[in-house]
């Protein structure tokens, strides 16, 4: 019993230490970004959130979803309603450290995946994507995504309300 306590403690400890530094080599470890994962997803879940900066290709297109509040629920589904229209869409978080895909300069390990089914022509298709996970706190989550095509740079801000 005494060995389980010790190994658990110094697991725990580890866990600490390593979420608490940020350098390449943590990629190595799954278990750290397990833990970001389940912290970014209890985030998200609270309350309703809105896009407070969206890029698209260099051009700020954030005014298309003026006025829509966003929901990420627990069963992953997500919901945008401006009171007048809704959307209804996915979610979900990956944990993308095995990837082979090295095309981007950045190393983001962390997924954030949004899907609507809505025509290309629908503003809303412009949010699908495999988000990368800039930075994410309990009121803000930052994303980007660097198109392997054409090279453009979309970013994407939520916001809690």
């Amino acid at each position: 019993m005494k060995k389980v306590f010790n190994l658990g403690f110094i697991l725990m400890l580890s866990f600490t230490l390593m979420s608490s530094m940020c350098s390449s080599d943590d990629d190595d470890n799954p278990n750290n970004n397990s833990q970001q994962i389940a912290q970014i997803e209890d985030n998200v879940q609270t309350g309703t959130w809105r896009v407070s900066n969206f890029i698209d290709s260099g051009e700020n297109e954030t005014s298309d979803f003026s006025g829509y509040d966003f929901t990420f629920n627990m069963d992953g589904s997500l919901v945008a309603s401006n009171g007048t229209n809704t959307f209804t869409g996915t979610w979900s978080i990956s944990d993308d450290s095995n990837s082979n895909d090295d095309s981007n300069s950045n190393d983001y390990d962390i997924h954030f995946n949004i899907f609507f089914p809505v025509p290309d022509s629908n503003d809303f298709e412009d949010l699908n994507d495999d988000w990368d996970i800039v930075s994410a706190t309990s009121t803000r989550i930052e994303l980007i995504d660097i198109s392997g095509g054409n090279g453009g740079t979309d970013m994407l801000t939520f916001e809690r309300n």
